[in-house]
C-alpha cells in the first residue's frame, strides 16, 4: 500500500512538474522542414519536445517559393498561444530567418542551416565553398522542379539513416521549386534574437564550414554533431536538447 502510494505521488508530481518547466520559458515551438522533406523530418523530435512538456507544431511548406513557404510558417507562429522558438533546417533556415521578425518570436535554432543577411541571394551562399557531393544528385524536372535522385538520397542526404529509412525519405521527398534558390529574404531576424545552431560535421548537402561559417555570424549558442544532412532523424536527443535549452533559456517579449 505504501509503494503503491508512493508511486503515485511520483506520477503525479511528474504529471505536475514536466509542465512546470516549460512554463518558466517559452512554451511553443514551431518546426520548419527543409527543401525535398516534409513536416515528418521532426518525427523523432517531436515526442521529446513534447515530454519536455512543450508544444510542438511541424510546419508543411509548400516548397513552391520563399513567398509561400513564409505563408505558411507565419500562419503556423500566429497559431500559437504565447512566444514561439522557431526551428529550421537546410533551406528553412532561410524560411525562420525571415518569418523571426515576428513579435512572438522568441529565438531561433538552425538545424544545419542557411542563415542569409538581406539581400544575399541563397543560391549564392556556398560559393567561397567546395560544392556539397549531393548537389550533382539533384535533378530538375521540365517546370523547374529540383528532386534528389535516390543515390543522392542514400549517399549524401541521409547515409547515416538505415536504409529502410533511406528508401521513404526518396520516395516522399518534397519537390522543390528551384526559383527559391534564387530567394532574399528582406528581414535577417539572426541579428536581433537570441540563436542556436547545429553544426552537422558530415553533412554532404552544405558545406560543414558553411554551416559554421553562419553559426559564427550569428553568435549562435553552437554545438557540432557527427551527423550527416539530417541530424534530427539521426540525432534526435541532441537536437531536442537544444531546441529545449533555447525554450527555456530564451527571453520571453509579447
Amino acid at each position: 500500500m505504501i509503494r503503491q502510494t508512493f508511486l503515485a505521488v511520483a506520477l503525479a508530481t511528474a504529471l505536475v512538474v514536466q509542465p512546470s518547466l516549460a512554463a518558466d520559458g517559452v512554451r511553443n515551438v514551431v518546426l520548419v522542414h527543409g527543401a525535398w522533406a516534409d513536416g515528418s523530418s521532426w518525427a523523432k523530435v517531436i515526442p521529446i519536445l513534447e515530454k519536455a512538456g512543450l508544444n510542438v507544431v511541424a510546419v508543411q511548406n509548400p516548397l513552391t517559393s520563399l513567398d509561400d513557404d513564409l505563408a505558411a510558417t507565419k500562419r503556423a507562429i500566429a497559431l500559437q498561444d504565447g512566444p514561439v522558438i522557431l526551428v529550421g533546417h537546410s533551406w528553412a533556415g532561410v524560411v525562420i530567418s525571415d518569418a523571426g521578425v515576428d513579435p512572438k518570436v522568441a529565438g531561433l535554432v538552425y538545424i544545419a542551416a542557411f542563415a542569409p543577411d538581406v539581400g544575399e541571394v541563397v543560391g549564392d551562399l556556398g560559393k567561397d565553398f567546395p560544392p556539397p557531393p549531393g548537389l550533382a544528385e539533384v535533378r530538375p524536372d521540365a517546370e523547374g522542379y529540383l528532386t534528389v535522385t535516390p543515390k543522392g538520397v542514400m549517399e549524401s542526404f541521409a547515409p547515416a539513416l538505415p536504409v529502410a529509412q533511406r528508401k521513404i525519405i526518396a520516395a516522399t521527398q518534397g519537390a522543390t521549386n528551384g526559383a527559391i534558390f534564387g530567394a532574399k529574404v528582406t528581414n535577417a531576424a539572426w541579428k536581433t534574437n537570441p540563436t542556436w545552431y547545429v553544426v552537422a560535421a558530415n553533412d554532404r548537402m552544405i558545406h560543414p564550414d558553411l554551416e559554421r561559417k553562419f553559426a559564427k555570424t550569428m553568435n549562435a549558442k553552437t554545438i557540432t554533431l557527427p551527423s550527416s544532412h539530417v541530424a534530427m532523424l539521426s540525432h534526435p536527443a541532441e537536437v531536442a536538447k537544444l531546441i529545449i535549452e533555447a525554450a527555456r533559456t530564451a527571453p520571453v517579449h509579447q
